[in-house]
């Protein structure tokens, strides 16, 4: 008897609960309607006991990142969006990187990617190398300690893994269908 109401919880989720970590994409499940993360993919940029920050990837907004940085003449002429990274601290600015050597000022996140500062971006524009990108975020997502485990438990979240789709490359417009797409594709189990 107490496996039914188990079962009934588990046939409104969409998504398995997986467990969090710095580095993991987070999609959104199509039932979740906070117009805040409506048919979005973030990445996890830290979690531990003091609770989650993540960054909206699929959001760009009209805005060129020269019109934020005005200071950085050589993003003049350049067509870098601005995207929107979640509801908190809108004002705040943060880069996202994909470097192939770490610099100072930047943060290891996962897979060759980092967190920076605009001292960061300046080196990385000066001397962009094949296969470095940047993307700039306006504000983030964050979540208090338990706050996504409970969403996770709702089955609000599907975990993938930072390397699932190049964040960098690829049409961020696509990324929440394409997340979607390899969460709700079959599972097989290989017989060897």
């Amino acid at each position: 008897m107490l496996v039914l109401p188990s079962l009934s919880v588990m046939a409104q989720q969409e998504f398995m609960p997986l467990p969090v970590h710095k580095g993991a994409l987070l999609v959104a499940s199509p039932s979740l309607e906070d117009p805040n993360f409506t048919q979005t993919v973030l990445l996890i940029v830290d979690h531990g006991p003091r609770g989650t920050i993540g960054l909206i990837l699929n959001r760009p907004t009209n805005v060129l990142l020269a019109e934020v940085l005005q200071d950085l003449p050589m993003l003049k002429q350049t067509n870098h969006r601005l995207f929107g990274g979640g509801p908190v601290d809108r004002t705040q600015l943060v880069l996202l990187f994909r470097l192939r050597q770490i610099l100072p000022d930047a943060r290891h996140i996962a897979n060759g990617i980092y967190v920076g500062t605009p001292t960061v971006l300046e080196r990385v524009i000066a001397g962009l190398k094949p296969n470095e990108a940047f993307r700039a975020f306006a504000g983030f997502a964050a979540w208090a300690p338990g706050q996504l485990d409970y969403e996770m438990r709702q089955g609000s979240w599907g975990v993938l893994s930072s390397s699932t789709f190049d964040i960098f490359d690829k049409n961020p417009e696509t990324f929440w269908s394409d997340g979607i797409g390899v969460l709700q594709a079959p599972r097989t189990i290989s017989h060897e």
